[in-house]
């Protein structure tokens, strides 16, 4: 049986910490694994882990322990879907989807000190959502990116909701929208509008929850990717829908000071590619040492070539853990800049690591190790996704750091 990734007496973690990640990683060894296989052969969505995730009340990892969740913060909640991630990367990766509806509308909006009335509505609001979580089972999926750059944060989303009487009016797309088809509610980020031909401005933006069956929303076109090919990511369209006031996820204009504040909520797509890279290196031990299932135990670790290599992937894996852990450990609103711009390089890290281990498993293993029936060659597919994924990509991460190591805010050259 696998260890933890961070085993809890080296790093630290908190009794209830050890206790989710064991969780998920119990999932993941005993049932995700050997499902995952088929999940990428077949790009389907992963049903029946989902299944076992609403068993083990998982789908409420972040909901407030006041409405029968775990109440994670988003620390906890990154651990153990690292764990996750281990097993079955597009598991983890819309795990994070629905996990993140809960995660932005309990622990982070708490800790931005709201109005007090404020505070009240989104009480009522939020208690509903909850409630079809924890006792209904329910999946909220969070499509955000849709083109251009509002997922980057540049500019307002082209996804438009107009007010209504008892609600809004949504029109729009959402591109790489996982869990399109198999979640109950869409939880989607849109610009306010009171007029038809009116522009969207980013400080009216909405996250509303869309039912899945309601009247003008559509799933379209194929899905067919290189890698995390069970998260179903296909573009989801929304004609003239219309959602009820009840289904605000978030109360209006709270979204854009949430981004401003609590930058760490962007970081939530790291923990699948944590556990990603770890899987690299876990296959790359137990192909060495002859311990694959379902091969012949051939041990090839005598080798000085391959214990370099190893050596190799031991300090790159140890590197991007241990910068990572930092940053979800300073996970809090109004960082100080430094740990916004370790948030910046714990996420480029990551995702270009994740790739890289993956890769020098792959030369270190040698040419059994990209059979597809094996998981090192899903593993490395999977792995490359990471650094494109917004809103943080590799890019923008590096363009983020050079900029905020040379400039103090409000400095410019002119």
């Amino acid at each position: 049986m696998d260890e933890l990734i961070f085993p809890k007496k080296e790093w630290c973690l908190t009794n209830e910490q050890e206790e989710l990640c064991n969780l998920s990683k119990n999932l993941g060894s005993k049932r995700f694994s050997k499902r995952a296989f088929k999940y990428d052969s077949e790009a389907s969505f992963p049903v029946e882990n989902y299944k076992d995730l609403a068993e083990k009340g998982l789908l409420g990892i972040c909901v407030p322990k006041k409405y029968g969740g775990f109440g994670a913060d988003l620390k906890t909640y990154m651990l153990a879907a690292a764990e996750i991630g281990r097993y079955c990367g597009a598991t983890a990766l819309t795990f994070n989807m629905h996990v993140s509806s809960c995660l932005w509308t309990s622990f982070l909006i708490d800790d931005l000190k709201l109005d007090e009335e404020i505070k009240i509505e989104h009480e009522r609001l939020r208690s509903e959502h909850y409630k079809r979580i924890i006792q209904g089972g329910k999946i909220y999926a969070q499509p955000f990116s849709e083109g251009g750059a509002a997922a980057a944060g540049f500019k307002a989303f082209g996804t438009n909701a107009l007010k209504v009487p008892d609600g809004w009016v949504i029109n729009g797309k959402k591109i790489f929208a996982s869990l399109s088809g198999h979640a109950d509610y869409y939880g989607v980020l849109c610009s306010a509008i009171k007029k038809k031909d009116e522009q969207g401005s980013r400080k009216n933006t909405m996250y509303l929850a869309v039912p899945n069956d309601a009247e003008g929303v559509s799933v379209e076109g194929d899905w067919d990717p290189l890698g995390m090919r069970g998260t179903v990511s296909r573009t989801l369209v929304f004609r003239d829908v219309f959602v009820s006031e009840k289904e605000q996820l978030m109360p209006a204009g709270v979204y854009p000071e949430a981004a401003a504040r609590w930058p760490h909520m962007f970081m939530t797509l790291t923990p699948a590619y944590m556990g990603i890279a770890q899987a690299a290196f876990d296959f790359t031990i137990k192909y060495l040492r002859g311990e694959v299932e379902g091969m012949a135990p051939v041990k090839r670790r005598m080798h000085p070539t391959k214990q370099l290599a190893v050596a190799e992937m031991k300090v790159m894996l140890e590197q991007t853990k241990a910068i990572w852990f930092q940053a979800i450990s300073e996970a809090r609103a109004n960082p100080t800049k430094d740990q916004v711009m370790r948030a910046y390089a714990a996420q480029y890290t990551v995702m270009e690591n994740a790739n890289e281990l993956a890769q020098l498993a792959i030369r270190t293993c040698g040419g059994q190790s990209m059979l597809k029936s094996l998981a090192l060659e899903r593993i490395y597919r999977d792995s490359r996704c990471g650094s494109l994924m917004l809103p943080w990509t590799a890019e923008l991460c590096l363009d983020k750091l050079g900029r905020d190591c040379l400039y103090e805010p409000g400095e410019n050259d002119e």
